[in-house]
């Protein structure tokens, strides 16, 4: 089934909802990382490694063994331990490029259940699964796994492929790189290995109808819609959050595999609504600020990585990634009011997150970690031997400014 939000309900989807003047001027509390991962580095020495979006994995019997699985991109993935030691790296297929991960407990594999990780293979178009056990994952991905958006190998060409991810129950739900479609894919185990369909699809706005009568339309690359990367599913509250990047987090609700209401706007970027243009030889959008008709919200373009940090079946804290700032937004799980914003900063041993994409928390207590972990992707590791330099931060959630 495909849906569109149209121009018709755009009024509707972006109600604006104010956020709180104390929360809108209230300075971003500093806390720093406990741990860090190995650098990746983003060149041909560092076999094209780039750090993006990370997965915490509790071993529930000897919670010591617990993992974080990273995607690298064209470095494929990474799986350390507590320590952030390297446990295991993982190499993309020929012509792969990991980019997002989720994971999925419970999920029936024959006769057993296991936990396995999902990644977003956007080299090609595909979903890629791994079993995880304390050792180790271990691909379970069907031969025949179909493409996920593209109609053909010559579109995967193209790249505007599948590329953020989000997972809940038996399902994925998929963002489409350079455009505004989301695909829901539902897992299914066949001989011992897994594969996917399609069970539901939803386009987000392009163009957006502000209060003051007028559209506006995010500035990109001709021919490049605003896309999705970060998201989360809130399981118990049937809910998707969605980044798009150059717009707003989105709120949607999800019914077994189907969208089941229209997208509702949490917060917008700073920049929603201000004029812009396209320079072809830069690459590069320039924004008409002294036109800002001050339609916007508190994020900094991109709005990217989203999480969930549960205290009880409903109650807890939604934690969201203000890219172009390197601070973060903290909500209300159950209310989506604004509570907090902090940034990562440089501390004793580990250096700050800057335009961090990925995060992934936990509130189980872990060892060395007994409210939970937080952990973010760091866009700008340092010292970098000046190099494209990225990694994963590990953050006590006890140092969040939550009180």
């Amino acid at each position: 089934m495909q849906r569109t939000a149209g121009i018709a309900a755009l009024v509707a989807l972006t109600t604006f909802s104010a956020v709180p003047a104390q929360a809108a001027h209230r300075p971003p509390r500093e806390i720093t990382a406990t741990v860090e991962t190995p650098s990746l580095y983003d060149d041909e020495a560092g076999g094209d490694a780039d750090a993006d979006d990370p997965a915490i994995w509790v071993n529930h019997p000897d919670k010591a063994r617990s993992l974080i699985i990273g995607t690298a991109k064209n470095g494929g993935l990474r799986v350390y331990n507590l320590a952030g030691h390297e446990v295991q790296a993982i190499a993309t297929p020929d012509g792969g490029r990991f980019n997002n991960v989720d994971i999925l407990t419970g999920f029936k594999l024959g006769t057993k259940k296991v936990d396995v990780a999902v990644v977003t293979d956007r080299g090609l178009d595909k979903l890629r699964i791994y079993k995880i056990e304390p050792t180790g994952l271990t691909d379970i991905t069907a031969a025949n796994v179909p493409l996920l958006f593209a109609k053909d190998e010559a579109e995967v060409e193209e790249q505007a492929t599948g590329y953020g991810l989000a997972l809940y129950d038996r399902y994925a739900v998929v963002s489409r790189r350079h455009s505004t479609r989301l695909g829901i894919f539902r897992l299914e185990e066949k001989n011992g290995k897994v594969t996917y369909r399609t069970t539901d699809t939803l386009d987000l706005p392009r163009t957006f109808r502000l209060p003051d009568g007028t559209s506006w339309t995010p500035c990109g690359e001709p021919g490049e819609d605003p896309q999705v990367e970060g998201m989360v599913v809130d399981q118990e509250a049937g809910v998707l959050y969605a980044a798009q990047e150059d717009v707003a987090l989105w709120r949607i609700d999800l019914k077994g595999g189907t969208f089941s209401s229209l997208p509702r706007i949490v917060e917008r970027v700073k920049e929603f609504g201000v004029p812009a243009s396209y320079d072809p030889e830069t690459e590069e959008c320039t924004l008409d600020t002294a036109n800002d008709p001050g339609f916007g919200g508190r994020i900094t373009a991109d709005v990217e990585g989203a999480t969930i940090y549960p205290t009880g079946r409903r109650s807890g804290y939604l934690i969201v990634s203000s890219q172009g700032d390197s601070r973060f937004f903290v909500y209300d799980r159950k209310t989506n009011r604004p509570i907090t914003t902090f940034s990562v900063t440089d501390g004793a041993r580990v250096d700050g997150v800057q335009h961090s994409d990925g995060a992934a928390a936990t509130a189980t207590p872990l060892p060395g970690y007994p409210k939970g972990l937080l952990v973010l992707h760091d866009g700008e590791n340092t010292p970098n031997n000046d190099r494209v330099s990225t990694n994963f931060k590990y953050v006590d959630w006890r140092t969040l400014p939550l009180r």
